[in-house]
């Protein structure tokens, strides 16, 4: 397969470039379930570039058009938001078999454990100091016009962030193969305590964690996976990293495993951003129930065919987890 790609995408990005382009080592990588990710290189004009391809193999699957993720990276990267490159984009999934971008290749860890064993060796404070930049980088992404983003990071519903929220959680248990006494109580306390909407709407991330970063030794170096970015309440990216199931065992390290909430919002306030104790917390549950219901809906795609993959089909296994979860953060 990896051939194949490099004959097909060095023809692209030759006539993308308007020059002779060769593509050299091409090496699949194994980050995310939903999209096909290598790494590659670019030869021309007797220089040597290390880039990532990030493909959408299904249209089923694909949550925001190739073309307007990359548009919003190149936005937040013009900002001082930490993201790779964004060299070129194809929309035409006759070429290598889906959409695709092309952007740099950042070194650094990636993968959760490899992160956390990092920090752990470092000897240092780099733990606290990524959750500091994550803040950081949060409010330099929340601070963009937001006009200036995609308008189809705006709800087809038409509804408010809150409102579009609580509307997404009553179809994932509407959906569900299985009913969720948890999740249905936990709908309840979520509608019960509703805060307003923003008064400001930002573009929000949405999935920005340990395992969406690449650290190195000096810190932060790039948040990836922009795909579910959308016009939202900026809390609810501060929110989302706190999630126990992307710290790896560190539960005593709200942020990944690696820092404080006071860590997060510490590197948040530097940038002159605003803090909400009650809105965060009614994030913080609600993204537990969304993310339970969409491991219930990974798997269902899987086994009705939709999107066959056994890593979506184990996803149902989480959703007990995820429940426990829920209602420990309704505990005071």
């Amino acid at each position: 397969m990896e051939a194949d790609i490099s004959s097909r995408l060095a023809g692209w990005l030759s006539n993308h470039f308007g020059e002779h382009v060769d593509v050299e080592d091409v090496e699949a990588v194994s980050a995310g379930a939903r999209r096909f990710n290598a790494l590659f290189t670019i030869v021309r004009d007797g220089s040597r570039q290390r880039c990532a391809l990030t493909m959408i193999p299904t249209a089923s699957i694909q949550l925001l058009d190739v073309a307007d993720e990359a548009r919003v990276r190149t936005i937040a990267e013009h900002a001082g938001v930490p993201v790779p490159h964004i060299h070129a984009v194809c929309t035409d999934g006759s070429i290598i078999g889906g959409p695709f971008f092309v952007s740099t290749a950042v070194d650094g860890e990636t993968v959760p454990r490899r992160v956390l064993r990092l920090v752990q060796s470092s000897g240092t404070d780099l733990g606290q100091a990524i959750t500091t930049q994550i803040g950081t980088a949060l409010r330099r992404l929340h601070r963009i016009d937001s006009d200036t983003a995609p308008r189809s990071l705006l709800p087809e519903s038409g509804l408010d962030p809150i409102a579009a929220a609580l509307d997404q959680v009553n179809t994932g248990l509407s959906e569900l193969l299985t009913p969720s006494p948890a999740f249905s109580f936990c709908a309840r306390w979520l509608e019960r305590e509703a805060p307003n909407e923003p008064s400001v709407r930002t573009i929000v991330h949405s999935d920005v964690r340990n395992g969406n970063i690449i650290v190195g030794p000096d810190g932060l170096r790039a948040i990836l996976d922009w795909e579910g970015s959308r016009i939202g309440d900026p809390m609810e990216d501060l929110a989302w990293t706190c999630q126990r199931m992307w710290r790896f065992r560190e539960d005593a390290l709200a942020v990944g495993g690696l820092g404080t909430v006071n860590d997060l919002r510490t590197g948040y306030l530097s940038e002159g951003g605003e803090w909400d104790s009650d809105r965060f917390r009614w994030w913080r549950v609600l993204g537990t129930v969304r993310w339970g219901l969409a491991m219930a809906g990974q798997s269902r795609s899987h086994l009705d065919g939709s999107f066959r993959s056994i890593v979506m089909s184990a996803s149902a296994r989480r959703m007990a987890e995820l429940e426990f979860d829920a209602l420990q953060l309704l505990r005071r």
